[in-house]
């Protein structure tokens, strides 16, 4: 189990991304900042959302180490909610468990494949999902 309370994996389980989470093909002609990976390579810096509850958000990639021996590694996204100012960090909303993979690197190639629009969507159902309303 994840030290954060994610979902258990055991080699035997089938280890693939939750299909809303991660796009099967790249996102053609959309633009190259189009990604969050994208976003990071063209700006040097985190995407900016508005939250469903008006508040804002920047996002970061997140890998973590768990114990399963076909995919040790899982990918999740965090969401620093920053002060109306931008002067300083109030808390974080973060997503279950978007994907498995072998190593840091490959998870974070895979998160940085997911489209600004899915992004947001992530970040409002969390912000959803702590008001209890999902």
């Amino acid at each position: 189990m994840s030290s954060r309370g994610g979902t258990t994996e055991t080699a035997a389980e089938p280890l693939q991304p939750e299909k809303s989470a991660v796009p099967k093909e790249p996102v053609a002609a959309a633009g190259p900042d189009s990604t969050l990976g994208g976003y990071f390579r063209e700006h040097s810096r985190p995407p900016a959302f508005e939250g469903l509850d008006g508040d804002p958000y920047t996002v970061s990639l997140e890998s973590e180490q768990v114990p399963s021996l076909s995919a040790p590694y899982e990918g999740y996204l965090v969401f620093p909610r920053w002060a109306a100012t931008g002067l300083g960090v109030l808390g974080h909303l973060e997503t279950p468990t978007l994907l498995h993979g072998p190593n840091p690197q490959e998870v974070f190639a895979r998160l940085g494949e997911i489209p600004l629009s899915r992004v947001k969507q992530l970040l409002d159902e969390a912000v959803q999902q702590r008001a209890g309303g999902v």
